[in-house]
């Protein structure tokens, strides 16, 4: 069968260069699967994206569909005939409509019947018949939220759709998408080459783009605009601040990107150098560059979509550009710094949290109380966490932070220490946001981790005490992030003096009479203790493994982190599996005993050799595991428990749990109690699988 490469471009407007990316994956993989579908044979796909393309390269398509048998199946035969052997109408109606005679008809016969048959072959389209409504279809798929109409037609699309070009090798496949008639011509650089190009053969198309200065391949576009910013930055003696979510923008909106470097006035690196930054790279899309010691210098690199004979003129363009946004940003922090941020304290309460649970004053307050009292758990100076919990969101009246959102944090931070405020509650202030996202540093101070305790539980507490739980994909307070977060700052900073329960009856106390839900309490710290299963899923652990800890709900952060650590070790033993069974099945056998289960066993009812040798094995398992288990060593304990193997399996082998004396019966559940309860001081081990 023919093969060709099949290029399909669709030219439009400048496209939204943080969509980019995801709508040129999206296209390739709908168009791709459409293909797969109607069974086009194909070796490779490419795709390709620029501020005013997407396209799809397939390489070694099939020109037309294979051809395939299709089995329709008629009535059943008692059905298509009657007592004397004549067709029914329902058995020539079905051949009507097949372009069959009754006679001509085949036999499919199964076990459960007999069926009139016909086989009919269906032969494979061309490609030029399906391509433009495969293509239709596949730009259907593409995420668009919002999509917009243009001129008098009735298409929509993200942009409006300037050109489409459909070529099978070096014939065009005509046809009609988005209202745009396809043909060979590709658009070029809108200022290099606005003659664009007419495209000779789909394999050509790469090649043809350059030379009207479009690289097209984003990819290729990207890794160029990374090697002129490492050049132009070894030349400054700088590092650019790593930021892929810019460089993947940046290559979004430029065709031939060219790397430049400017400056700027250095009395402008009097100012914080987050404030710039932010400016720099949101409002500008420029990369700034740092010293060896994270000094920002008063340099930046910029990209460029034009090769320009006088690039002096582009470097001046945008050096006049950034200076009033730099000088604004210093005027704020000037105009800031004359209000100290303990007096910003009482605007606070212009700032609503929430109707219910009042201002970010009043959350100020409750996050300085818990913070205290979580600091002194923590053994670190509670007077500086409430202090920073105090001024923690006074920097949002800031004009600082009214302009610049981003700097919330860090910018009171900078301001606390131009304040001359204690040791430490500057650097509290920054990190009680911390982390503000997955993988994000946590607070690297005892105070910081208190105060970002402090937060994240009142906005937990707060809003599950007035019945707004997160249902859904609906969060809009962030809870869950907060959850993790939380959770992250206890598990990896170690710090076991801290308890689920106690911290959120703490945060409770806080609030004094504004909660109004019920059972507020259990349900926060069993919302907590549920993203655990969430956080540890990304890490690879098992789902049984998190359910057999949580079945003993251990309110300790650091403490269930031991144990699913411990239950993933033991789950890789020889002897978990037996283990896990063997304790299923008594717990079977226990949920069936009705009222207290038995505790006590009694030497001289243990008649059997495999149940006196179970209740020593138990002994010894305790004795062995009970130093270990004292000291949180879950790992080491289970590995003891491990010895329980053998004996318990020789028991279930040899020994009628059920005897007919009923004091016997109750001594070996008391031993199959005692067995369990060896276990479920760390996990339900009876839930793995």
């Amino acid at each position: 069968m023919q093969q060709n490469t099949l290029l399909v471009e669709i030219g439009t407007e400048e496209l939204p260069p943080k969509a980019l990316k995801g709508l040129s994956e999206a296209f390739t993989e709908a168009l791709s699967s459409l293909l797969n579908d109607n069974e086009f044979s194909f070796a490779a796909v490419k795709s390709f994206a620029s501020p005013r393309r997407l396209a799809v390269q397939v390489k070694e398509l099939s020109a037309q569909q294979k051809d395939k048998v299709v089995e329709k199946r008629g009535p059943a035969v008692n059905v298509a005939f009657d007592d004397n052997g004549n067709a029914t109408k329902a058995a020539e109606g079905w051949a009507r409509g097949n372009g069959i005679t009754v006679a001509d008809a085949e036999r499919l016969v199964t076990d459960k019947g007999e069926w009139l048959l016909y086989k009919a072959e269906v032969k494979g389209q061309p490609l030029a018949e399906v391509l433009p409504d495969l293509v239709n279809q596949a730009l259907k798929k593409l995420p668009i939220p919002k999509p917009m109409r243009w001129g008098n037609g009735t298409a929509q699309f993200i942009r409006p759709v300037k050109t489409v070009t459909m070529m099978f090798g070096d014939a065009v496949i005509a046809g009609t998408v988005l209202d745009v008639q396809a043909g060979n011509y590709i658009q070029g650089h809108r200022f290099h080459a606005p003659q664009g190009a007419t495209l000779a053969h789909a394999d050509d198309y790469e090649t043809t783009l350059e030379k009207i200065w479009v690289i097209g391949d984003f990819d290729k576009r990207r890794q160029r605009i990374v090697e002129g910013i490492a050049t132009l930055a070894n030349e400054l003696n700088g590092q650019v601040i790593e930021d892929n979510d810019l460089i993947d923008e940046v290559t979004a909106l430029v065709e031939w990107p060219i790397a430049l470097s400017a400056s700027f006035d250095k009395k402008f690196l009097a100012v914080p150098k987050e404030p710039l930054i932010v400016t720099m790279k949101d409002d500008q899309r420029y990369f700034p560059l740092e010293d060896g010691k994270g000094n920002l210098l008063p340099a930046f690199i910029f990209i460029t979509n034009i090769e320009s004979k006088d690039p002096a003129q582009i470097i001046s363009g945008n050096e006049k550009v950034v200076r009033p946004r730099l000088a604004d940003a210093q005027f704020f922090f000037e105009t800031d710094k004359k209000t100290p941020l303990a007096a910003r304290v009482d605007g606070l309460g212009n700032i609503l949290f929430q109707k219910q649970l009042g201002s970010i004053k009043d959350k100020s307050a409750r996050i300085a109380q818990v913070a205290a009292e979580i600091a002194k758990q923590l053994e670190t100076d509670a007077t500086v966490a409430a202090r920073a919990g105090l001024l923690c969101k006074a920097d949002l009246s800031s004009q600082m932070v009214l302009e610049f959102p981003e700097t919330q944090g860090v910018m009171g931070m900078h301001y606390a220490r131009h304040d001359g405020e204690a040791k430490g509650v500057a650097e509290a202030i920054f990190e009680h946001y911390l982390p503000r996202f997955s993988g994000d540093a946590l607070p690297a101070t005892k105070a910081g981790a208190a105060v970002a305790i402090a937060d994240k539980l009142d906005s937990l507490v707060g809003i599950f005490g007035i019945g707004q739980v997160p249902k859904g994909d609906r969060d809009p307070f962030a809870l869950r992030r907060a959850a993790i977060g939380l959770l992250r700052i206890i598990v990896e900073g170690n710090y076991r003096s801290l308890d689920l329960e106690k911290l959120v009856a703490v945060s409770m106390d806080s609030f004094g009479a504004v909660l109004t839900a019920d059972n507020v309490k259990a349900d926060v710290v069993d919302f907590l203790l549920g993203r655990f299963r969430a956080w540890y899923q990304e890490q690879g652990i098992a789902v049984d493994v998190i359910q057999a800890v949580l079945a003993r709900r251990p309110t300790s952060p650091v403490d269930f982190d031991q144990r699913v650590h411990a239950v993933t070790a033991f789950r890789e033993l020889p002897e978990a599996e037996a283990l896990a069974a063997a304790n299923k099945r008594v717990s079977n056998i226990l949920a069936k005993v009705e009222g207290q289960l038995p505790q006590v066993v009694t030497d001289s009812l243990l008649s059997e050799a495999p149940e006196k040798d179970l209740a020593k094995a138990i002994i010894a398992a305790r004795d062995a595991s009970s130093a270990a288990l004292q000291q949180g060593n879950y790992a080491d304990a289970l590995k003891a428990l491990a010895a329980l193997q053998q004996p318990v399996d020789v028991f279930f082998e040899n020994v009628m749990v059920n005897a007919d004396d009923d004091a016997v019966r109750q001594n070996r559940l008391a031993l199959l109690n005692q067995l369990r309860e060896l276990f479920l001081q760390i996990a339900d081990i009876s839930i793995l699988n």
